[in-house]
């Protein structure tokens, strides 16, 4: 005959032992050692001037630079520290400009960015611009709009093609992490392809 042996498991609320309030407020003599880190004197950026198209802020239609410009209604395309209008949501054989002359629009921020499968994808004569400049951005920040969209691999591919890293991200964290590499390693290795953060898919 085999004896089973039974195990007991005792549990036992945990209580909670409440913080008792400090007994006095002081923090002893205040300390004159020079050791003490200053932490303003380990920004090694602080005496570096920022770029002037550095992104001050970004607007549900546009955004605003260091250099005060400003721009509405359009995507921006910032290389070798020069500030591009960019619409990459206009397809071939629209035109710009038709809005002064009573066109119907096409002007306005409204369009298709994403494929069949959801992934963001432009036409290559949106980046023409960098074609032309030379010597080429070693990386190109991607700020896809309000959130973060996959870019489709043809893209990808072509961009890749021109010797170009991407860094894709929302136009918000784009624009951060611009101003930040931009600042670091200057504006002829950094280049960005940001699109307002109120833009609406087929809007």
């Amino acid at each position: 005959m085999v004896r089973q042996q039974t195990r007991c498991l005792h549990v036992t609320r945990p209580t909670l032992l409440q913080s008792r309030p400090p007994k006095s407020r002081d923090r002893g003599p205040k300390s004159d050692e020079d050791t003490q880190t200053d932490f303003g004197a380990l920004d090694v950026l602080r005496n570096t001037v920022a770029p002037a198209t550095s992104i001050d802020a970004c607007t549900s239609d546009g955004f605003a630079l260091n250099n005060q410009m400003r721009i509405s209604g359009s995507g921006i395309l910032l290389v070798g520290g020069e500030a591009f209008r960019w619409r990459p949501w206009l397809r071939e054989g629209r035109k710009e400009g038709t809005i002064a002359e009573g066109g119907t629009g096409e002007d306005a921020m409204t369009g298709k960015l994403l494929n069949a499968r959801g992934q963001w994808e432009v036409h290559e004569g949106a980046w023409g611009v960098l074609e032309l400049v030379y010597p080429k951005p070693d990386i190109l920040i991607i700020g896809t709009g309000p959130q973060t969209t996959p870019i489709a691999p043809a893209v990808r591919k072509y961009l890749n093609g021109l010797g170009i890293r991407l860094e894709i991200q929302d136009t918000r964290n784009a624009s951060a992490q611009f101003n930040l590499l931009a600042t670091e390693r200057g504006v002829g290795q950094v280049a960005a392809a940001l699109i307002p953060i109120g833009w609406r898919e087929g809007r």
